[in-house]
């Protein structure tokens, strides 16, 4: 791996903590945004000035970014019918207009160099109906298009992709135990048999970010997870049967 310094926003844990983790294990100067757990700067990506404000602290550190994560991102459960409007602005507010904000700063400081690659993390529920997850999927749906406008706008200078998992073992997933009916169901509808785990998702997000010719690209990382329909007349993938 030969990169110049790499940020990761929302570094402080699960997919972002193992992609650091990975750069650190490589030698790379990585700098870690985060509003909590372990980070070098303390950066809400909800608020501009404060993006701003670490962006230029980076630089001041490390010199231009070359390689920039962005795992920022907030869960929500609810059904349409009845979530708070309020959570709307919340769920929006993280996963498409701060991932956003924090691309644009972040791109502005590294696309004088003619280099850069900025990969964020999306979801398989961007294109999947996960049914109490609407605001979320709605808003890693418009993540996606983020990571296409933007692919298109900042090229040659800048590449920008985006990894998408599916359910993966990260704080997100709050107190749900992994042996419980509903992530054990989730294991065993999964072809590769189980869950992601931080790591899994951290490997395609650093392979990706060195893959000089794929820019725009929404590269799923779930094991499979997404091949099927949850139609299944066979029972075969119903954790209630069998």
């Amino acid at each position: 791996m030969s990169t110049g310094p790499a940020v990761v926003v929302g570094g402080g844990s699960g997919i972002g903590a193992s992609v650091a983790a990975r750069y650190r294990a490589a030698q790379v100067d990585v700098v870690v945004w985060d509003v909590a757990g372990d980070s070098d700067i303390v950066c809400d990506i909800t608020d501009p000035e404060q993006i701003d404000a670490a962006t230029a602290a980076t630089v001041a550190l490390v010199g231009m970014p070359s390689v920039v994560t962005i795992s920022a991102g907030v869960g929500q459960s609810g059904p349409l019918s009845e979530v708070d409007p309020a959570e709307w602005d919340r769920v929006m507010g993280v996963n498409a207009k701060g991932v956003w904000l924090t691309m644009r700063s972040l791109a502005g400081a590294m696309r004088p160099t003619g280099r850069g690659s900025i990969v964020a993390i999306s979801s398989v529920s961007s294109q999947l109906a996960d049914q109490t997850m609407g605001l979320y999927c709605a808003s890693k749906a418009a993540l996606d298009m983020i990571v296409k406008v933007a692919a298109c706008e900042w090229a040659p200078a800048v590449r920008v992709n985006a990894v998408a998992p599916g359910v993966t073992d990260t704080p997100m997933l709050g107190r749900a135990p992994l042996d419980g009916a509903w992530l054990s169901g989730v294991a065993r509808r999964t072809p590769m048999d189980r869950i992601g785990r931080p790591d899994d998702i951290a490997e395609a997000v650093v392979a990706l970010h060195g893959m000089t010719w794929v820019t725009g690209a929404i590269v799923s990382c779930d094991g499979g997870l997404s091949l099927h329909s949850p139609i299944d007349p066979t029972g075969a993938g119903d954790p209630t049967q069998g």
